[in-house]
């Protein structure tokens, strides 16, 4: 009785909601584009020596160290003559968040027209700065598949869950048309490797050339998609003083000891010294924007032309000889799957690391994975998740892909054939291919391939478990020391029997859809 009373007040709810909320007008809304012709600016003169030495080539850094990531976005938002258009799915109200939030406005400040297009889901919290922010006549604050109701988000499910489970992925930054950063981070301390949580494993690539002027394209196509909102049509004005508590905020931000010591740490990092002096060590090559049309966010029909799954399967072609692939969220479903076997059985040397249960910071992702472990094996994909625990080996290099303390793993790459690398935003799960939009660089750099491929080849061997099938046909775990010791696991490693118990469960569900 009592859970039917609760479903009915649900659905009396949401019918209160339905009648009392909906989306804005979206007439009126201002037309912009990206901003050509800025060879002029500093960045354009700094790179047109490069690019006139690499005509139809694209300049790719990759920024595996979280400080070095960092540093990049602030010196680009701080070297902006023209513009910065930025797009992120999470924006983080922490250290990171305003420092990134100052430099933003002080670019503003300057004259330099300020987009700023953040997936609605990721801001919690933050309509004040964000109000404020927008206030600023150089800066314009869109929201991506908006929630109506702001102060309780979960209610808004009720009503319109189609609609926001699907959510916007990309994550880039690009200053005057010229340079831009994309890949797996987001915008906060854990990405950044900054505070004393947990830090994500990630990696970004600083990008310049042709695939830049792709960026800013993508960009364009997302701002002024159907589901790109302004910020002043969805919630009230800043109140006055605003602007004031805003800029106080950012002096608060900066007076804060974290701050204080990751800013120093900073002023530390060799990229500081190699964006300053203009001897960043780019690697150009072909590269390949790919990414999802925002139509996908509420299309309905099943379209395949628009996804960047398709897209990237196109671009990538039949891989020949080896498939490495980094995955936090690694969730293949029957599908992808029977097609991962499928190539091993052709011949196919296919590698993939993924977080292991300890260290994945969503357990019902890892379910997905879990069940589709066994049939992966037996077709001879060698799997590796990645451990929480660090060993002093990692933390030596505390700050590179595979190794930083209480960390997980965030990277989304793929090699293939140790000739071709993805960098973005994609997982390899069913989410990213049907539910949220994604974006990345697919690039023909041997060099930077051959990087990841000796990821898998040595620094694996004592920053993750080899997950293997022993004599019986039952998996088995072994960590490896940096002495040669091996230490073997029946069981998912560092995990209590109810963790475990609980992601069994889940796994018998058919959520994979979800995940």
């Amino acid at each position: 009785m009592n859970f039917r009373f609760a479903s009915l007040f649900i659905a009396v709810l949401g019918s209160l909601i339905a009648g009392c909320s909906g989306l804005p007008s979206l007439d009126g809304r201002t037309v912009t584009a990206a901003i050509s012709g800025t060879e002029g600016t500093r960045l354009g003169r700094a790179l047109a020596p490069l690019e006139a030495a690499h005509p139809g080539k694209t300049g790719v850094h990759a920024l595996a160290d979280g400080r070095d990531a960092f540093v990049a976005r602030v010196l680009l938002a701080g070297a902006a003559d023209r513009s910065l258009d930025v797009q992120y799915y999470i924006w983080h109200g922490d250290q990171t968040g305003y420092l990134l939030m100052e430099a933003l406005w002080q670019a503003a400040e300057r004259g330099v027209r300020v987009r700023l297009l953040l997936d609605d889901n990721g801001v919690a919290g933050l309509d004040e700065a964000l109000a404020a922010l927008d206030a600023h006549p150089n800066i314009e604050v869109r929201l991506y598949n908006p929630f109506t109701i702001r102060s309780a988000r979960v209610l808004n499910y009720a009503t319109d869950f189609t609609r926001l489970n699907h959510r916007m992925h990309n994550k880039s930054m690009t200053a005057d048309n010229r340079t831009a950063i994309l890949g797996g981070r987001n915008v906060g301390n854990e990405y950044f490797a900054a505070g004393s949580g947990v830090w994500f494993r990630d990696l970004d690539v600083l990008a310049a050339g042709p695939a830049v002027r792709d960026v800013s394209t993508a960009f364009d196509l997302y701002w002024s998609s159907q589901s790109a909102y302004p910020l002043t049509g969805l919630i009230a004005a800043p109140a006055p003083g605003a602007r004031d508590a805003l800029l106080a905020k950012f002096k608060a931000v900066r007076a804060d000891p974290v701050s204080q010591s990751y800013i120093d740490a900073l002023r530390r990092t060799p990229l500081v010294t190699q964006l300053e002096a203009g001897s960043v060590p780019f690697e150009w090559s072909t590269a390949r924007l790919l990414n999802d049309d925002p139509a996908k966010t509420l299309d309905q029909s099943g379209r395949t032309d628009i996804l960047l799954l398709a897209r990237m399967v196109g671009a990538v072609g039949h891989a020949e000889d080896s498939f490495d692939l980094v995955s936090p969220y690694f969730v293949p479903g029957k599908g992808g799957t029977e097609a991962l076997v499928a190539a091993a059985k052709r011949g196919l040397k296919i590698r993939v690391l993924t977080n292991s249960l300890d260290a994945t910071d969503v357990g019902a992702v890892h379910a997905g994975y879990a069940k589709r472990r066994k049939d992966l094996l037996r077709a001879g994909i060698v799997l590796y998740e990645l451990r929480a625990v660090e060993t002093e080996e990692e933390r030596k290099r505390r700050h590179s892909l595979t190794g930083s303390s209480g960390a997980s793993l965030h990277a989304k790459t793929f090699a293939v054939d140790g000739r071709r690398v993805f960098v973005g935003s994609f997982n390899f799960d069913e989410r990213s291919a049907k539910l949220n939009t994604e974006l990345g660089l697919l690039i023909d750099s041997p060099a930077l391939a051959q990087r990841l491929v000796q990821v898998f080849a040595n620094d694996l061997r004592t920053a993750a478990y080899e997950v293997r099938l022993d004599e019986d046909g039952d998996l088995e775990w072994i960590e490896r020391g940096a002495d040669g010791s091996e230490k073997r696991y029946g069981s998912e490693p560092r995990v209590g029997p109810f963790t475990r118990a609980w992601v069994g469960f889940l796994s018998l569900l058919p959520i994979d859809w979800l995940l």
